[in-house]
């Protein structure tokens, strides 16, 4: 059980029976009274972000959490399968437990779960994917001075802006972060 002397960004708490992470803290020691822990906790649930104080010294519970390297195999409806890649077992995880990153899944990427009590609460996407143009409209010659920017559809359903050079079957690299084109990897030319 950590103490608020062991605090710092990324640690996992238990409270109330909700996983937390440290997203800051800070230690306050006013001229009257005791000192105490300022922190700003995200739930790795629901992702909501709470304020809570903490004496000094105060022990909170540590999580139950375990972090799956896992592979996208299919999408079946909302249904997400993925695979362990070290056991091989399967999971489905329904379109809300992805978030709004589930439009930047293609077959075989490797994501981690992370997982409280033996449930999965969040996936997290690798940084960047590289995604085909599935349809956007062509480009021409002399546009790429301009700076103006037109919509692509890809591969995974995704709708992105794009610079004006990039045309249907270019190779993409996104930021799942975002959901914003980074570059353009290969041409389909």
């Amino acid at each position: 059980m950590p103490s608020t002397n062991e605090f710092r960004n990324g640690l996992k708490l238990e409270i109330e029976g909700d996983p937390f992470s440290i997203i800051e803290f800070q230690h306050v020691k006013p001229g009257k009274g005791g000192a105490f822990v300022r922190t700003k906790l995200k739930n790795l649930k629901n992702g909501r972000v709470i304020d809570r104080t903490f004496r000094s010294g105060e022990s909170v519970g540590s999580p139950s959490l375990e972090e799956k390297s896992m592979q996208f195999l299919y999408r079946e409806g909302d249904v997400f399968n993925f695979m362990d890649t070290n056991t091989f077992e399967q999971i489905g995880l329904d379109r809300s437990q992805l978030g709004e990153t589930d439009n930047l899944l293609k077959e075989e990427t490797i994501v981690n779960i992370l997982f409280y009590n033996a449930e999965p609460i969040t996936v997290e996407l690798p940084t960047f994917v590289e995604l085909l143009i599935s349809k956007t409209e062509p480009g021409f010659k002399g546009d790429t001075a301009t700076g103006g920017s037109k919509i692509a559809e890809l591969e995974s359903g995704a709708v992105v802006n794009v610079p004006l050079f990039v045309n249907q079957g270019d190779l993409l690299k996104i930021d799942t972060r975002t959901g914003e084109y980074v570059e353009r990897v290969k041409s389909a030319s």
